[in-house]
């Protein structure tokens, strides 16, 4: 490297994971002219994460686009993700309005062929090398900030030396370990199993979920024809299901309102899952150090949010930090800057989600806007921006959109109630 500002260092930014949230970075990175080394611990560029919901909520479509990758995502066959949430007072089924625009949406694809197309698109980007088998096992500080890392290779130690050090390398983070950020966990009142089946079509190809309250399930079709089948229970059930994991599984999955037809289907692979999955969340930033997707924030799976949150949080990273990691300018302050804008995108979110995860019925407030949604279009559009992370819980709980879910649902019960059926409450 020849430039005076980068005397010292191996590279401007070294990121270590090239998942999604690692690839991301490095490409919108590079892009603005810093020159990045992109380190996988896995050496095969194939590899992908088998844990996951396989979702990309519309808040990640902005982020897909300015990657470039909405035409490659659409040639492998990945479902633009509409969606139907069965709760007791019915279905919320979003549709757009009467000439208005088309409702958000991103994609429902597979990670294993999702990671190794943004990890192929970052390889192929100028100003970002790619070095698999590199497994990050120690950081190099100076002076109290992180000032590159140490990864073990085929080839034996290698040290590698930059501005800043970017943790994306999941829940787990050894980033964050190694440069003791700690981690604030929210302990999960549900587990999850799930499995992968063909020929399981879904009415109108949507995603699907059911709040059984305490327990819920999701099917979510995804590219090649195949869908992805996952059940959360509460963990009081645990010890039963898993005294016939197969045949609990199976037992769930039919009991459901509407349940996909799993007997006709094909299942694909084995019944994966977690007991303890904890939410945690880490401050997202360090002397000369960040962190991105889930080794900053990690979700509740059932919400299937953890994708685009990864991706988008790159994208955040990348607006803060690009000027001052290329050495044109301050970036402790520009990470200050990112620190503030994940929290204050995420925080609100992530509070939510670490309530509902103790596995308990609706809320007051939640019965309120769930029910409405079921008997309200416009009300069903606007749970759909929320579900989808385009607005956050205080525009989701507006005083507009309180006001108008307590008139519908007054005005339910101030109807007739259908011969031989109840109203619904």
């Amino acid at each position: 490297m020849t430039n005076p500002e980068s005397a010292g260092h191996d590279y401007d930014v070294v990121i270590s994971g090239a998942s999604l949230a690692g690839s991301a970075a490095a490409i919108l990175l590079a892009r603005r002219g810093v020159r990045v080394a992109l380190l996988e611990r896995r050496s095969d560029p194939e590899a992908y994460k088998v844990l996951c919901t396989h979702s990309l909520t519309a808040n990640a479509y902005p982020v897909l686009d300015e990657l470039g990758l909405i035409p490659a995502l659409e040639k492998a066959g990945a479902v633009r993700n509409t969606a139907r949430w069965y709760t007791r007072w019915g279905w919320i089924e979003p549709r757009a309005a009467p000439q208005g625009p088309e409702l958000p949406y991103a994609y429902n694809v597979r990670r294993s062929t999702l990671d190794p197309l943004i990890r192929s698109h970052a390889a192929q980007t100028p100003g970002v090398d790619l070095l698999l088998g590199h497994q990050v096992n120690g950081l190099i500080r100076e002076a109290g900030r992180t000032v590159g890392v140490r990864a073990s290779t085929r080839q034996g130690e290698r040290e590698i030396r930059a501005r800043l050090v970017v943790g994306a390398d999941g829940k787990d983070s050894a980033v964050a370990k190694l440069a003791g950020v700690p981690a604030q966990l929210h302990e999960n009142g549900r587990f999850g199993y799930l499995a992968h089946f063909r020929g399981l079509p879904l009415p109108g190809q949507s995603a699907h979920t059911w709040f059984l309250e305490p327990d819920m399930a999701y099917a979510f079709p995804n590219d090649d024809g195949v869908t992805v089948v996952a059940v959360l229970p509460d963990k009081k059930r645990l010890p039963a299901f898993r005294e016939d994991l197969e045949g609990s599984f199976l037992a769930f999955v039919r009991a459901l309102p509407e349940a996909p037809a799993i007997d006709s289907a094909e299942r694909i692979t084995k019944i994966i899952g977690l007991v303890d999955y904890p939410l945690h969340s880490r401050r997202p930033t360090a002397p000369g150090l960040a962190l991105i997707g889930d080794a900053a924030l990690t979700g509740d799976p059932l919400w299937g949010v953890g994708c685009g949150w990864a991706l988008e949080s790159a994208q955040w990273l990348t607006e803060a930090v690009a000027p001052a990691a290329a050495g044109r300018g301050d970036l402790d302050g520009a990470l200050t800057g990112y620190a503030r804008t994940h929290r204050r995108r995420l925080r609100g979110h992530q509070q939510l989600a670490a309530d509902f995860a103790t596995s308990r019925p609706f809320n007051p407030v939640e019965r309120l806007m769930f029910s409405a949604a079921a008997r309200d279009a416009s009300l069903a559009r606007h749970m759909h921006r929320f579900g989808s992370r385009l607005i956050g819980p205080l525009r989701f709980l507006n005083p507009v959109a309180l006001a108008r879910a307590s008139a519908v649902n007054l005005r339910h019960r101030a109807a007739p109630a259908p011969a031989g059926g109840t109203d619904g409450r």
